[in-house]
């Protein structure tokens, strides 16, 4: 396959699921319709390594990912940040809803190997998939390696649909609510940029695409320098979300580089290409093989979750909605967070106000459950349960 064609090939699995969500008003997200795509394109004419020969190789997704959640943190102001610590309790909550809901409720159904196994991948990302798809094989345990990995590829299909609903009614209540002058839209992507800081200002004129990304990668490599002063104890994405938001605040960096750059689209393609790359172990046999596993400890998980989620509204007098959309981000994190969110943002709100309403309400909490959720608590717990074994 050539360049080219794989290229077109991935941009057209992009598209076409972009398309659904906006046909159906984000009901059926795009994540969900793209992951579909893919996994039937590996089944049938992908090559396992379409991603490298479209370009999208580890080095320019590594870049990516580090850039992108530098960006993010521009978005949130320390403020915010602070002030989100219930979001931060909510995601533990519900990571602690998922471990009651395999561990509780699906010893009843399964081997207890299986649930310790699968529960690290069900609360986070890939870190913890890897951590125990590695204990099951130092244990003589292949299918278990094997169903730590296809967790984590799976745990979306149900992830993607029920963050998009919970999205859609959480977007709904609130736009009732700013229509009615209850809620005003919050000012501070916008104004925090015309506030004195520490800083001056860089002058318009200098805010050209290099001298942008070029400070965007002088803080990723503080955030990787502090990461490493700290031993790692915390993981080096939070660091960037932490130090995104600190530059801005200062004034060291503009609000939304790469959106001032003109990159953002371009570095969010790869991503979520990569994202979905993971399917390609997805085969055929191991999703016969391991589909009752599956749904029966995503399904236990999931409610799980729901049912902590719920306490947790209640107790931090958040939305219901909010609190299980929060929890959910352990089933992918970023960047899809950020996609589905944007999805129902975009669907709901009929003028660019209300979008950019919808955004500064609902997008800073998934992406602070998010990075509580797959690059903290999830690496913690596969840490634990790989001594379980």
């Amino acid at each position: 396959m050539s360049l080219i064609v794989a290229f077109i090939l991935i941009l057209a699995t992009l598209a076409i699921g972009e398309i659904v969500s906006i046909r159906t008003k984000a009901i059926i997200p795009s994540v969900f319709v793209t992951a579909l795509l893919f996994l039937v394109g590996y089944w049938t004419i992908f090559p396992a390594n379409i991603l490298e020969v479209a370009g999208f190789g580890p080095s320019i997704i590594q870049v990516s990912m580090f850039l992108l959640i530098t960006h993010m943190g521009t978005m949130i102001s320390v403020k915010e940040l602070i002030a989100q610590w219930k979001t931060f309790a909510i995601s533990i909550i519900g990571i602690c809803g998922i471990c009651f809901g395999t561990l509780v409720l699906g010893k009843l159904f399964f081997p207890w190997d299986m649930l310790v196994v699968a529960t690290p991948p069900l609360t986070g990302g890939v870190v913890a998939s890897v951590i125990m798809s590695q204990a099951a094989t130092a244990k003589g345990l292949p299918t278990l390696a094997v169903l730590a990995v296809g967790m984590y590829v799976m745990q979306g299909f149900a992830g993607y649909p029920l963050t998009a609903i919970t999205l859609n009614i959480e977007g709904k209540r609130l736009l009732k609510k700013f229509r009615n002058g209850e809620i005003q839209k919050r000012e501070v992507n916008s104004e925090e940029g015309e506030k004195k800081t520490l800083l001056p200002q860089l002058p318009k004129k200098y805010q050209t695409t290099y001298i942008l990304l070029l400070k965007l990668g002088i803080l990723v490599q503080v955030s990787i320098f502090l990461t490493n002063l700290m031993n790692k104890a915390v993981s080096e994405f939070v660091i960037c979300l932490v130090v995104g938001a600190i530059a801005a605040e200062i004034g060291f960096i503009e609000r939304r580089p790469l959106n001032l750059s003109g990159t953002f689209g371009f570095f969010m393609t790869g991503l979520m290409a990569f994202i979905f790359g993971g399917l390609a172990k997805a085969t055929p046999e191991m999703i016969k093989e391991l589909i009752i596993p599956f749904i029966g400890i995503i399904g236990f998980g999931v409610a799980g979750l729901v049912i902590f989620s719920i306490i947790a509204a209640k107790i931090f007098k958040e939305s219901i909605p909010m609190a299980i959309a929060i929890s959910l981000n352990a089933l992918y994190g970023f960047p899809v967070n950020y996609t589905l969110t944007n999805d129902a943002a975009m669907a709901l709100g009929k003028t660019g106000e209300e979008v950019d309403f919808l955004t500064g309400e609902m997008l800073p909490k998934m992406l602070i459950g998010g990075f509580a959720s797959v690059t903290i608590v999830s690496v913690i717990i596969a840490g634990i349960f790989a001594k379980m074994l």
